[in-house]
Protein backbone atom coordinates (compact mmCIF):
# COMPACT_ATOMS: atom_id res chain seq x y z
CA UNK A 1 0.00 0.00 0.00
CA UNK A 2 1.45 3.34 -0.63
CA UNK A 3 0.34 7.41 0.80
CA UNK A 4 0.17 10.04 -2.08
CA UNK A 5 2.19 12.54 -0.86
CA UNK A 6 0.42 15.70 -1.75
CA UNK A 7 0.90 19.45 -0.54
CA UNK A 8 -0.92 19.40 2.70
CA UNK A 9 1.59 15.87 3.83
CA UNK A 10 4.55 18.34 2.48
CA UNK A 11 3.23 21.39 4.65
CA UNK A 12 3.10 19.01 7.71
CA UNK A 13 6.32 17.93 6.67
CA UNK A 14 8.32 21.11 6.75
CA UNK A 15 5.83 22.19 10.17
CA UNK A 16 7.38 19.10 11.99
CA UNK A 17 11.30 19.64 10.70
CA UNK A 18 10.96 23.71 11.91
CA UNK A 19 9.99 22.58 15.35
CA UNK A 20 13.60 21.36 15.42
CA UNK A 21 15.17 24.30 13.62
CA UNK A 22 13.93 27.03 16.20
CA UNK A 23 17.07 29.11 16.08
CA UNK A 24 17.81 28.04 12.78
CA UNK A 25 20.87 25.73 13.06
CA UNK A 26 21.17 22.11 14.63
CA UNK A 27 24.31 23.43 16.92
CA UNK A 28 25.61 19.69 18.11
CA UNK A 29 25.80 18.55 14.73
CA UNK A 30 27.16 21.93 13.60
CA UNK A 31 29.58 21.84 16.19
CA UNK A 32 30.66 17.88 15.57
CA UNK A 33 30.01 16.53 12.46
CA UNK A 34 31.78 18.07 9.27
CA UNK A 35 29.58 19.94 6.76
CA UNK A 36 31.01 17.23 3.40
CA UNK A 37 30.36 13.95 5.87
CA UNK A 38 28.13 11.82 4.16
CA UNK A 39 26.39 8.22 6.43
CA UNK A 40 23.69 6.10 6.45
CA UNK A 41 20.98 5.60 8.80
CA UNK A 42 18.92 2.23 8.71
CA UNK A 43 15.37 2.51 10.21
CA UNK A 44 15.20 -0.51 12.71
CA UNK A 45 12.20 -2.31 14.31
CA UNK A 46 11.90 -2.19 18.00
CA UNK A 47 8.81 -4.18 18.34
CA UNK A 48 6.98 -6.04 16.28
CA UNK A 49 4.29 -5.02 14.59
CA UNK A 50 2.79 -3.63 11.31
CA UNK A 51 4.73 -1.21 8.76
CA UNK A 52 3.11 2.21 8.15
CA UNK A 53 4.41 5.73 7.00
CA UNK A 54 6.94 4.87 4.72
CA UNK A 55 6.37 7.22 1.91
CA UNK A 56 6.39 9.25 4.89
CA UNK A 57 9.66 8.94 5.90
CA UNK A 58 11.33 9.15 2.67
CA UNK A 59 9.23 12.31 1.88
CA UNK A 60 10.88 14.19 5.29
CA UNK A 61 14.30 12.37 4.44
CA UNK A 62 13.39 14.16 0.97
CA UNK A 63 12.92 17.90 2.17
CA UNK A 64 16.38 17.40 4.18
CA UNK A 65 18.20 16.91 1.29
CA UNK A 66 18.52 12.78 1.24
CA UNK A 67 18.18 11.64 -2.02
CA UNK A 68 18.39 8.03 -1.82
CA UNK A 69 16.14 6.19 0.55
CA UNK A 70 15.58 2.35 -0.19
CA UNK A 71 12.94 0.76 1.49
CA UNK A 72 13.56 -3.17 2.36
CA UNK A 73 9.68 -3.62 3.10
CA UNK A 74 5.87 -2.22 1.89
CA UNK A 75 3.72 -0.89 4.09
CA UNK A 76 1.30 -3.53 5.30
CA UNK A 77 4.18 -6.11 6.16
CA UNK A 78 3.96 -7.70 9.28
CA UNK A 79 7.91 -7.76 11.03
CA UNK A 80 9.52 -8.38 13.79
CA UNK A 81 12.02 -6.83 16.15
CA UNK A 82 15.38 -6.31 14.52
CA UNK A 83 14.00 -6.16 10.59
CA UNK A 84 15.84 -3.20 9.09
CA UNK A 85 12.82 -1.61 7.21
CA UNK A 86 14.10 1.10 4.81
CA UNK A 87 18.03 2.55 4.56
CA UNK A 88 18.78 6.10 4.00
CA UNK A 89 22.11 7.68 2.06
CA UNK A 90 23.10 10.86 2.19
CA UNK A 91 24.73 14.21 4.50
CA UNK A 92 25.29 13.20 8.16
CA UNK A 93 24.26 16.26 9.38
CA UNK A 94 20.91 15.73 6.96
CA UNK A 95 20.43 12.52 8.43
CA UNK A 96 20.30 13.60 11.97
CA UNK A 97 17.97 16.65 11.48
CA UNK A 98 15.48 14.32 9.55
CA UNK A 99 15.85 11.12 11.85
CA UNK A 100 13.66 11.92 14.50
CA UNK A 101 10.78 13.72 12.46
CA UNK A 102 10.46 10.58 10.39
CA UNK A 103 11.11 7.89 13.36
CA UNK A 104 8.12 10.13 15.27
CA UNK A 105 5.85 9.95 12.14
CA UNK A 106 6.44 6.55 10.97
CA UNK A 107 6.13 5.20 14.30
CA UNK A 108 2.62 6.86 15.15
CA UNK A 109 1.49 5.37 12.24
CA UNK A 110 3.06 1.82 12.57
CA UNK A 111 1.45 1.57 15.85
CA UNK A 112 -2.11 2.50 14.53
CA UNK A 113 -1.55 0.25 11.87
CA UNK A 114 -0.85 -2.44 14.44
CA UNK A 115 -3.63 -2.21 16.74
CA UNK A 116 -5.83 -1.91 14.13
CA UNK A 117 -4.67 -5.04 13.10
CA UNK A 118 -4.97 -6.49 16.45
CA UNK A 119 -8.93 -5.51 16.14
CA UNK A 120 -9.12 -6.83 12.49
CA UNK A 121 -7.78 -10.15 13.30
CA UNK A 122 -10.24 -10.36 16.26
CA UNK A 123 -13.50 -9.89 14.60
CA UNK A 124 -11.87 -12.31 11.67
CA UNK A 125 -14.52 -15.12 10.33
CA UNK A 126 -17.44 -12.73 10.90
CA UNK A 127 -19.16 -9.82 8.41
CA UNK A 128 -17.81 -6.93 10.75
CA UNK A 129 -15.56 -3.91 10.03
CA UNK A 130 -13.06 -2.08 12.10
CA UNK A 131 -13.80 1.25 11.25
CA UNK A 132 -12.82 4.68 12.41
CA UNK A 133 -13.59 8.51 13.78
CA UNK A 134 -12.67 11.46 13.63
CA UNK A 135 -11.22 11.52 16.67
CA UNK A 136 -7.73 11.63 15.46
CA UNK A 137 -4.48 14.30 16.30
CA UNK A 138 -5.30 17.70 14.99
CA UNK A 139 -3.02 17.86 11.55
CA UNK A 140 -2.29 13.92 11.77
CA UNK A 141 -6.38 12.83 10.44
CA UNK A 142 -4.89 12.19 7.07
CA UNK A 143 -2.01 9.61 8.02
CA UNK A 144 -3.34 8.24 11.04
CA UNK A 145 -6.62 7.25 9.03
CA UNK A 146 -4.19 6.07 6.10
CA UNK A 147 -2.55 4.10 8.54
CA UNK A 148 -5.87 2.36 10.00
CA UNK A 149 -6.34 1.05 6.30
CA UNK A 150 -2.99 -0.02 6.45
CA UNK A 151 -4.40 -2.60 9.31
CA UNK A 152 -6.80 -3.76 7.75
CA UNK A 153 -9.61 -1.07 8.98
CA UNK A 154 -11.77 0.98 7.25
CA UNK A 155 -12.41 4.86 7.56
CA UNK A 156 -15.13 6.79 8.80
CA UNK A 157 -15.69 10.14 7.28
CA UNK A 158 -12.80 12.60 7.13
CA UNK A 159 -14.46 16.05 7.46
CA UNK A 160 -17.74 17.26 8.50
CA UNK A 161 -18.75 17.83 4.62
CA UNK A 162 -18.31 13.95 3.32
CA UNK A 163 -21.12 12.99 5.16
CA UNK A 164 -23.92 13.89 7.99
CA UNK A 165 -23.75 11.91 11.35
CA UNK A 166 -27.21 12.64 13.24
CA UNK A 167 -26.65 13.25 16.72
CA UNK A 168 -28.50 13.74 20.10
CA UNK A 169 -28.02 17.65 19.59
CA UNK A 170 -28.53 17.76 16.04
CA UNK A 171 -32.27 15.48 16.71
CA UNK A 172 -33.57 17.51 19.47
CA UNK A 173 -32.50 20.96 17.17
CA UNK A 174 -34.60 19.40 14.62
CA UNK A 175 -37.12 18.24 16.72
CA UNK A 176 -37.21 14.31 15.68
CA UNK A 177 -35.38 12.26 14.08
CA UNK A 178 -37.26 11.73 11.23
CA UNK A 179 -37.28 15.83 11.35
CA UNK A 180 -33.80 15.79 10.71
CA UNK A 181 -33.31 13.09 8.69
CA UNK A 182 -35.54 14.71 5.95
CA UNK A 183 -33.74 18.23 6.08
CA UNK A 184 -30.16 16.39 5.80
CA UNK A 185 -32.53 14.74 2.86
CA UNK A 186 -33.68 18.36 1.29
CA UNK A 187 -30.27 19.99 1.58
CA UNK A 188 -27.99 17.52 0.75
CA UNK A 189 -29.85 14.78 -1.29
CA UNK A 190 -26.55 12.87 -2.30
CA UNK A 191 -24.96 12.76 1.21
CA UNK A 192 -24.66 9.54 3.09
CA UNK A 193 -26.59 10.02 6.53
CA UNK A 194 -25.67 8.01 9.67
CA UNK A 195 -28.05 8.60 12.60
CA UNK A 196 -27.22 8.12 15.79
CA UNK A 197 -29.71 6.38 18.54
CA UNK A 198 -29.45 5.28 22.36
CA UNK A 199 -32.73 3.43 22.93
CA UNK A 200 -34.35 0.63 20.80
CA UNK A 201 -37.40 3.20 19.76
CA UNK A 202 -34.84 5.54 18.37
CA UNK A 203 -33.80 2.70 16.18
CA UNK A 204 -37.48 2.04 14.85
CA UNK A 205 -37.87 5.68 14.09
CA UNK A 206 -34.95 6.05 12.21
CA UNK A 207 -36.04 2.57 10.24
CA UNK A 208 -39.57 3.97 9.36
CA UNK A 209 -37.59 7.13 8.00
CA UNK A 210 -35.61 5.34 5.51
CA UNK A 211 -32.56 5.51 7.49
CA UNK A 212 -30.07 2.95 5.74
CA UNK A 213 -26.75 3.63 8.20
CA UNK A 214 -27.76 3.36 11.94
CA UNK A 215 -25.20 4.21 14.92
CA UNK A 216 -26.09 2.14 17.96
CA UNK A 217 -24.52 4.36 20.79
CA UNK A 218 -23.46 2.35 23.95
CA UNK A 219 -25.72 -0.35 23.32
CA UNK A 220 -24.73 -3.21 25.39
CA UNK A 221 -24.71 -6.75 24.16
CA UNK A 222 -28.36 -7.61 24.79
CA UNK A 223 -29.62 -4.27 23.09
CA UNK A 224 -27.57 -4.80 20.42
CA UNK A 225 -29.04 -8.46 19.87
CA UNK A 226 -32.30 -6.73 20.15
CA UNK A 227 -31.36 -4.04 17.44
CA UNK A 228 -29.65 -6.65 14.82
CA UNK A 229 -33.24 -8.68 15.14
CA UNK A 230 -35.66 -5.37 14.59
CA UNK A 231 -33.19 -3.78 11.81
CA UNK A 232 -33.63 -7.57 9.69
CA UNK A 233 -31.60 -6.34 7.07
CA UNK A 234 -32.76 -2.94 6.63
CA UNK A 235 -30.01 -0.95 7.09
CA UNK A 236 -26.40 -1.03 8.61
CA UNK A 237 -25.17 -1.17 11.83
CA UNK A 238 -22.33 0.60 13.64
CA UNK A 239 -21.45 -0.01 17.45
CA UNK A 240 -19.32 2.46 19.19
CA UNK A 241 -19.25 2.72 22.83
CA UNK A 242 -18.14 0.57 25.79
CA UNK A 243 -16.49 -1.63 23.08
CA UNK A 244 -12.87 -3.46 23.93
CA UNK A 245 -10.84 -5.69 22.12
CA UNK A 246 -12.03 -8.55 24.55
CA UNK A 247 -15.68 -7.89 23.77
CA UNK A 248 -15.35 -7.14 20.15
CA UNK A 249 -15.78 -10.65 18.43
CA UNK A 250 -18.97 -11.13 20.79
CA UNK A 251 -20.24 -7.67 19.18
CA UNK A 252 -19.33 -8.57 15.65
CA UNK A 253 -21.36 -12.07 16.28
CA UNK A 254 -24.07 -10.00 17.19
CA UNK A 255 -24.50 -9.08 13.88
CA UNK A 256 -23.39 -5.46 13.29
CA UNK A 257 -22.01 -3.96 10.25
CA UNK A 258 -19.37 -1.89 11.93
CA UNK A 259 -17.19 -1.88 15.11
CA UNK A 260 -16.62 2.19 16.02
CA UNK A 261 -12.98 1.97 17.08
Amino acid sequence: MRLKIDDEIIALIDRALEEDLVGGVDVTSAATIDEKSVGQANFIVKTSGVIAGLDVAEAVMSRCGITSFERKVDDGAEVNAGTIIATAEGSLRAILLAERTALNLISRMSGIATLTKRWVDEVSGTNTKIRDTRKTTPGLRTLEKYAVRVGGGINHRSSLSESALLKDNHIAAAGSISQAFRAIREKFPEIEVEVEVDTLEQLKEALDAGVELILLDNMDLEMTRKAVAITASRARLESSGGIKIENALSYAEAGVDFLAI
